[in-house]
């Protein structure tokens, strides 16, 4: 008996490509899951592809013809092509190379599968799956970075023992996690219904009118955040500090400078969330006083008095019946140890350290690396654009939001 969630395939049409890669032989148990579920399944195969998986078995656990030729006779007298791009509901390609990718991020429409991406107004969804330093190849962050930003979902890669031998980001997520991927696609959304408070981006508390104390974050983490919540359903609102960013679609932004701003701002709207990230880099101590004129360069030194602000992240977590609480740790030395401390420290559900300063990730960039830490475990997702490393954490974030939800309604 299919669950609820398996229901959700039942007659959906999926197109699922096939591009080059050892990973393409996981792809035959994909097909059967979907096609089990009661999905439509049409393959589409790149040249490469069938170097590591036959069209043959493809055919067999589909039930249908594979696609491979763009001049097909056999279907291009009717434009077989863009009836095919009509037909799907859902594009998903797995695996998809670090080639495909680069040639999808630039346009190319030079065989079957790419013209079919190009031309079809579905959903595409990308598995990638390549060698571990091909993932963090910059070239290959900058063609997953341009993906997202047009609206391109990438579903993993997960990190791990690799064909060639190496250890680390590039494998093509399971057959059986990307199937339940499938079905979340095909439902309202894993996170359907769900209010989500979201911090972002710096703070800057004024010494004078022209002056302030500040910090190097760009907010660039928490609006990936912000966009993959929404990818998920979720209804987000955003609290953001001084940043130069667009303002994702579907998200309800609003703006502030100071930390007391901030905490205001929070406090006004965190009782109707369920789930709260701060993310956002608050001062820690403004001045005690801000000038109302600039102060002018007459001595050769100067005091400034600091108070410390009150902790936003603490008095969320601390609220009875509060929302599920993450938090985010930037250090710049041991940060698993001190975000351990932090999580502990103040009792939230989840805590994301960063190390910051370093020659790669943290402020200011658009790649980054976390560790996740929660009550009895933690995930480490390793160095990726920060769109990337966003749909990662929020997939953790529900997976754990739903398993506490799961447990107070039983």
């Amino acid at each position: 008996m299919q669950s609820d969630e398996n229901r959700a395939l039942a007659g959906r049409r999926i197109l699922l490509g096939v591009t080059g890669g050892i990973a393409a032989y996981k792809t035959v148990e994909l097909v059967r899951l979907l096609v089990k579920s009661g999905a439509e399944v049409q393959v589409v195969m790149s040249g490469g592809a069938s170097q590591f998986v036959t069209p043959m078995t493809l055919q067999a656990v589909s039930g249908r013809p594979v696609r491979q030729a763009l001049f097909d006779e056999a279907h291009e007298a009717a434009m077989g092509h863009i009836e095919l791009a009509r037909w799907a509901e859902l594009i998903l390609v797995a695996p998809a190379s670090a080639s495909f990718m680069a040639r999808l991020a630039n346009g190319f429409a030079d065989n079957l599968l790419s013209t079919l991406c190009l031309a079809s107004a579905a959903p595409l969804c990308l598995a990638p799956a390549m060698n571990q330093q091909m993932w963090q190849n910059p070239a290959t962050q900058e063609n997953a970075s341009r993906l997202l930003r047009r609206g391109v979902q990438l579903w993993g890669p997960a990190s791990g023992d690799q064909a060639c031998g190496e250890v680390g980001p590039g494998r093509m997520v399971e057959p059986e996690a990307l199937f339940q991927q499938a079905c979340r696609h095909f439902t309202s959304g894993v996170l359907a219904g769900v209010r989500v408070l979201l911090t972002a981006g710096p703070t800057r508390e004024p010494i004078d009118p022209v002056r302030f104390i500040g910090n190097r974050s760009s907010g660039k983490m928490g609006f990936a955040l912000a966009r993959a919540f929404v990818a998920l359903g979720a209804h987000v609102e955003l609290v953001a500090g001084p940043v130069v960013l667009v303002t994702p679609p579907g998200v309800e932004r609003v703006d502030v400078e100071t930390a007391r701003e901030m905490e205001q701002a929070v406090l006004d709207r965190v009782a109707s969330c369920d789930i709260f990230v701060g993310c956002a880099a608050v001062a820690d101590y403004r001045p005690e006083v801000a000038a109302d004129q600039k102060i002018k360069k007459d001595n050769e030194q100067m005091a400034i008095q600091l108070v410390r602000n009150n902790d936003i992240l603490a008095a969320v977590a601390a609220m009875p019946e509060g929302p599920f609480t993450v938090g985010f740790a930037a250090e710049t030395q041991s940060p698993e140890h001190y975000a351990e401390k932090k999580r502990l420290a103040k009792k939230v559900d989840m805590i994301a350290a960063n190390l910051v300063g370093a020659q790669s990730g943290g402020f200011e960039r658009d790649e980054n690396a976390l560790t996740l830490l929660w009550a009895g475990g933690q995930a480490v997702l390793p160095m990726a654009d920060k769109g990337v490393l966003a749909q990662q954490l929020v997939t953790l974030i529900a997976e754990h939001y739903e398993n506490r939800h799961t447990t107070k309604d039983t």
